[in-house]
């Protein structure tokens, strides 16, 4: 049984996907700023860079995009794998045996583009860019600009890809565009199909039309927000039940499939209870543990999540399971628990780029084998791009993950102003040490017979006690008198010192 729960609020809207009871995948988007994934634009390039074959295009949203050379020339990844999966074989690039044109060679400054969002602003660099565009069906995804076409990869039933290819070609779909049939396409009909492309090549038409009257920089194209692409994208057959506590958004939904997938109306429900509908289910708990860095798991191991600014490092520890019958017994217990639990929490998390998974050291490659397989079978219910290298020597994995938008962390996390990012602060002994060297120098520098200092109870504590000595020795040392202030306002860190 799955189930699709929406929660909608003025600043935010979330969903939950729930499959058989457990929460399978997590999303949220927020008002501000505004989601630029899937948007289209002209735009203006504004400076090539030859040195990294890019060029930066301004959007008229404040931050200038980054295009690169390849996204330009190249197949878009939607082509390579579909091609790859038709093929069975690499996707010969177009330009194989010639020399590559440089990025100048292309573009200029000035000049006029049109251009898809395929990456949202992380930090401080921003949106990544594409010119092959792509504009998503319920069950095609339309490439006006490349002449391929393909089968989703999650399609893996030889007669289901065989079926679906042969609609494609009675479609008869315009030469000079690709299609790729996207999963929700499973037992689809020739007339749905067939609507979905109509729907498709009359949205480009449109697309064109305001490509052609606007002034750059402009949004031509905006994405829909977040409820139609759930709707969209995984509102399938599969799906028994879609819950939606805001009656606006039930409506939209109403609407959108009448138009698309009427038989799936009566699927969707409006929440109107008054214990909200993520407290009712027992999701913001769950949803409260995602930041945490530790997950606990079944035997009493545990996986701790570490995100850096270059990688996610994954730690598995065995804790407080210490297993029946030996050592290499107790790692494979733990590290099977894990290799089904860390999917799970990559998707929750929404966590990208390279990730590396530090498993508990195994002798039996029997046994590194079926760790490996685990992990694998699990990573293939995600939707995003991932690559797996098998465990090293050392027992880690390294894997990819598709990053197109900032992880659950990064959205609702700001750096901490106490210590910049560390995830610690200075010990009351450290701080204590910095305060004693500060009222020396004030007795030096200001002449006065009394310093008072104010810190933070629990360093006022220290220095009343442990510190006592020393602070007498001081004021022994400078003919001098030190008072010590507990202000439980102020930081552990901040000593405040005054001569009076």
């Amino acid at each position: 049984m799955k189930e699709l729960l929406i929660n909608v609020e003025p600043m935010e809207t979330r969903v939950a996907v729930v499959q058989e009871g457990a929460f399978d995948e997590f999303y949220v988007e927020r008002s501000t700023p505004a989601p630029l994934l899937g948007n289209i634009y002209k735009g203006k390039v504004t400076s090539i860079v030859p040195g990294i074959r890019a060029c930066f295009v301004d959007l008229g949203i404040g931050k200038n995009g980054f295009l690169y050379l390849t996204d330009i020339v190249g197949p878009s990844p939607e082509v390579v794998e579909a091609v790859q999966m038709e093929s069975g074989k690499p996707a010969a690039a177009p330009l194989a045996g010639h020399v590559q044109p440089r990025i100048q060679d292309l573009v200029r400054v000035g000049q006029e583009i049109l251009v898809q969002v395929i990456k949202e602003p992380l930090g401080t660099k921003g949106p990544r860019l594409t010119t092959h565009l792509t504009l998503p069906g319920r069950f095609l995804v339309l490439m006006p600009m490349d002449g391929s076409f393909g089968i989703s990869r999650r399609v893996d039933d030889h007669k289901e890809r065989d079926r679906l290819r042969a609609l494609l070609r009675e479609l008869r779909a315009p030469t000079d565009m690709g299609l790729i049939v996207r999963t929700a396409a499973l037992g689809a009909q020739r007339k749905q199909l067939a609507g979905d492309l109509r729907f498709l090549l009359s949205l480009w038409k449109r697309v064109k039309v305001r490509s052609v009257r606007s002034v750059s920089p402009a949004l031509i194209h905006e994405e829909y927000n977040l409820t139609l692409r759930i709707v969209r994208d995984h509102l399938t057959e599969e799906v028994t039940k879609m819950l939606v506590d805001s009656k606006p958004e039930f409506q939209q939904i109403q609407r959108f499939l009448a138009q698309t997938e009427p038989h799936l109306r009566s699927r969707v429900e409006y929440y109107h209870e008054a214990v909200p509908l993520f407290e009712k289910r027992g999701l913001e708990r769950e949803i409260e543990r995602f930041y945490n860095r530790k997950v606990e798991l079944p035997s009493g191991g545990h996986v701790i999540f570490e995100q850096t600014e270059s990688l996610v490092a994954i730690d598995v520890n065995s804790g407080k399971f210490t297993g029946r019958k030996n050592l290499e017994e107790t790692a494979f217990v733990t590290n099977m628990e894990a290799a089904k639990e860390i999917p799970r929490q990559i998707r929750l998390r929404d966590l990208g780029g390279i990730l590396i998974i530090d498993f508990i050291d195994m002798n039996a490659q029997s046994h590194r084998q079926k760790i490996f397989n685990t992990l694998q079978n699990a990573m293939r219910k995600d939707r995003a791009k991932t690559n797996l290298i098998f465990l090293s020597e050392f027992g880690l994995v390294e894997m990819t993950r598709q990053r197109v938008r900032r992880s659950l962390a990064s959205v609702n996390f700001q750096e901490c102003p106490y210590c910049q990012g560390r995830g610690s602060i200075r010990s009351a002994l450290t701080v204590s040490i910095s305060a004693l060297r500060q009222i020396k120098k004030t007795f030096l520098t200001s002449k006065k017979p009394t310093v008072e200092v104010t810190v933070h109870p629990d360093l006022a504590g220290r220095l009343f006690n442990e510190d006592r000595n020393s602070i007498a020795q001081i004021e022994k040392e400078y003919h001098g008198r030190v008072v010590v202030k507990a202000d439980p306002t102020l930081h552990l860190e901040t000593v405040k010192i005054q001569p009076v």
